[in-house]
């Protein structure tokens, strides 16, 4: 997994609460269990007049030019704004592939869905809370300013904006020290390699009729 330190970047705004995981990769996508290959798929019914399929190559899908993604001035965006309970509904991890894969590695919003925010953490995007009004104040900037970017330091815990306001966010000690040494559920367990081979070593010969 790749680390997360800090992150410099343009801001996507999604306007909209309750974002629920079939919105953000519908569900027939759900056939591939690569990790991989969804960001062209990231919002499929929100972003394309047509219905995407697995494999479809979306170059020339038509466009819904109305929707955020798809305006110019949040091209290449990396941190996507959101409203409350973001990433609610079912449990799908292809939904963090999906925004991961777009190119999005940090979401702000008031809340967000449980299992949602833990597959985030497991995926390399760091989730970020903040009340309410200050989510607020950073829609009415994010509108107000073309080209609008955050700063993110997860070594800080803070937020700097264009104006060099820092704002502070509250992260998990041992979520924050996954993200910051890329570390997902495979890379915590292979740093107990050693201990794992002596204790396959040691039951192996305290017990060789189970073929171990």
């Amino acid at each position: 997994m790749q680390a997360f330190i800090t992150l410099s970047g343009l801001v996507a705004p999604m306007d909209r609460a309750n974002v629920d995981t079939d919105a953000i990769i519908p569900k027939q996508f759900l056939k591939s269990i690569r990790r991989s290959g969804y960001g062209p798929y990231l919002f499929d019914e929100w972003r394309y007049e047509d219905r995407g399929e697995p494999g479809m190559d979306c170059t020339h899908r038509p466009l819904k030019t109305d929707f955020v993604l798809n305006k110019p001035r949040y091209k290449g965006a990396s941190i996507l704004l959101a409203r409350e309970n973001f990433g609610c509904g079912s449990s799908r991890e292809h939904a963090p592939w999906a925004i991961l894969d777009y190119g999005f590695t940090c979401v702000i919003a008031p809340s967000f869905a449980d299992i949602f925010y833990n597959n985030c953490f497991k995926n390399g995007i760091l989730p970020i809370r903040l009340d309410a009004a200050m989510v607020d104040r950073l829609f009415a900037a994010c509108a107000a300013q073309e080209g609008y970017s955050l700063t993110v330091d997860l070594e800080a815990r803070s937020i700097t904006t264009p104006d060099g306001e820092v704002i502070g966010f509250d992260v998990d000690e041992f979520r924050r020290h996954c993200l910051l040494n890329g570390l997902d559920d495979i890379g915590l367990t292979l740093l107990e390699g050693d201990a794992i081979r002596a204790y396959e070593a040691r039951r192996k010969a305290e017990a060789p009729w189970l073929g171990l």
